[in-house]
């Protein structure tokens, strides 16, 4: 990893998956249970919020601080991309820190959250303690 890499990762969020957090976190608000005049049902935002979590998970990345903004609203069957941009890299003896930039995106393009997270990835003899 470098400072400026991106990388990205992206789903469509489904009614079953919504019904699964909601269940999961308690999040059961008419706004998630029941479809507007679209037949949509709003995503949590913390269901949204997972999408970084899964680029954090391909690299090990233990998340200590994460500041997040939600812009616009998530819909099912919305097509959300989130990017992360490495921002700030230090190698330590037992672990590197790191902070991410993150945008996320509806299939239009428009901004529904971004936000910036700060954690460290720890060094193999570190593990071993």
């Amino acid at each position: 990893m470098h400072v400026g890499e991106v990388t990205f990762f992206e789903r469509t969020f489904t009614l079953e998956e919504v019904k699964q957090f909601g269940q999961i976190s308690g999040d059961l608000g008419i706004h998630h249970m029941q479809p507007d005049a679209q037949g949509r049902v709003l995503v949590q935002g913390l269901l949204t919020a997972t999408l970084p979590t899964k680029l954090g998970g391909d690299l090990n990345f233990l998340a200590r601080k994460m500041t997040l903004e939600f812009l616009r609203p998530v819909f099912t069957g919305d097509t959300i991309r989130c990017e992360s941009t490495t921002e700030y890299i230090e190698q330590q003896a037992d672990r590197t820190v790191m902070v991410f930039a993150i945008v996320c995106r509806n299939q239009r393009g428009k901004e529904v959250l971004t936000g910036q997270i700060h954690g460290i990835i720890r060094n193999e003899s570190a593990k071993e303690r």
